[in-house]
């Protein structure tokens, strides 16, 4: 849902309801890389001035593919003073936090933050300088929000030291990986970094986008955008196959995950088509005790933006209802072009204690921020 495009709102505005809002999906954004400077080593400060960043994609420089507008942003998101969209918190805080009565917003720094460049011991370096960023230029100095941890995820052991230099600090919540990972994500040599999140009581937050080092699709790179935009849930769900089929959640039991920006709607047909697959084929993987649905039911979390959209909007209530209204996060994805606006997204109105759940307790429950 693009903010330049209104309709009539379906929930009284948030900024004038007692409406409290939980955002599960705001993108702080870096000027350039000398904001990172106050927290790196010297020898890195040099290093990213020499060579750049060199993230697994089979380009030298910037995405796949050109984003429909200018840092796929808001054309009204560019603060007045200057700089990228996301980059000023006084005009964040105006103009998302204070307008929408945003109480918690989960911070995803996604984008070049090291987490799979081709160096794995300058991807950690950045990993950490962005987290010391996010602590020093956001959370320190507005409380409504809270910080992903950035873990260079291709690099166990590294992420795991950078998992555990945060764990038990209140201000972040989640752990941060993509959907496109180098191997597929439910594979042992992830496993320590799910473990460690889980012993920190802390969620993986896996994000839509990064660079595995493959195409999007299963064919070679696709022509357009769109293409890559729609592989968004394509990768989320190959991703959740693969945690789930690999055995994740049976192995950890106090594993968390939450899907975040790749949409929802297609999670029922997919948890339908595991467990009719599994219960064909349960004797080749002897690890797993339950039908897949039951681990995603019980250990999975998505975010809301991208609403799926369709005709008439109302049918999207049947696949949350089999998801289940305590499992959605609502998000609006500040400051990108596809913003979701909370006066908009549902189709139609709901009764009260869903409306808070959905925009406010399930994430405070989530995060245990209640």
């Amino acid at each position: 849902m693009n903010v330049q495009v209104s309709s009539a709102p379906t929930i009284q505005p948030a900024n004038t309801s007692k409406l409290a809002i939980a955002d599960g999906d705001i993108h702080p954004q870096r000027n350039g890389a000398a904001d990172l400077f106050p927290f790196l080593e010297q020898r890195w400060k040099e290093h990213l001035q020499t060579f750049g960043s060199r993230p697994r994609q089979a380009y030298q420089a910037g995405p796949a593919y050109p984003k429909s507008q200018p840092n796929a942003s808001r054309r009204d998101a560019w603060p007045p003073e200057g700089g990228r969209p996301g980059s000023s918190l006084p005009f964040l805080q105006k103009q998302l936090l204070d307008e929408n009565n945003i109480q918690l917003g989960i911070l995803n720094a996604t984008g070049d933050n090291g987490s799979s460049f081709q160096n794995r011991e300058f991807g950690a370096a950045i990993c950490h300088a962005t987290n010391l960023w996010l602590e020093a230029e956001w959370l320190s100095k507005e409380p409504r929000l809270r910080g992903s941890i950035v873990v260079p995820f291709e690099d166990t052991e590294a992420a795991v030291q950078e998992i555990e230099r945060w764990a038990g600090d209140e201000r972040f919540a989640q752990v941060l990986m993509v959907t496109r990972t180098a191997d597929p994500p439910g594979q042992k040599r992830y496993w320590k970094i799910y473990e460690a999140a889980a012993a920190a009581n802390l969620p993986v937050g896996v994000h839509a986008f990064g660079f595995g080092g493959y195409p999007v699709s299963g064919s070679g790179w696709p022509s357009f955008y769109i293409e890559d935009m729609v592989g968004h849930a394509q990768s989320a769900q190959s991703f959740l196959t693969s945690l789930v089929i690999e055995g994740v959640f049976e192995r950890i039991p106090n594993f968390r995950l939450v899907l975040i920006e790749s949409g929802f709607a297609w999670l029922p047909s997919l948890a339908w088509r595991l467990d009719k697959l599994w219960r064909r084929l349960k004797v080749e993987t002897p690890h797993l005790t339950r039908a897949p649905s039951e681990y995603i039911r019980e250990r999975v979390w998505l975010t809301t933006q991208p609403m799926e959209e369709p005709q008439p909007r109302e049918h999207v209530l049947d696949a949350i209802d089999w998801i289940g209204w305590d499992r959605l996060l609502f998000a609006t994805d500040y400051p990108h072009w596809d913003f979701d606006n909370p006066t908009q997204v549902l189709p139609m109105p709901l009764p009260e204690q869903k409306r808070r759940d959905f925009f406010f307790n399930n994430a405070m429950k989530l995060y245990q921020r209640t």
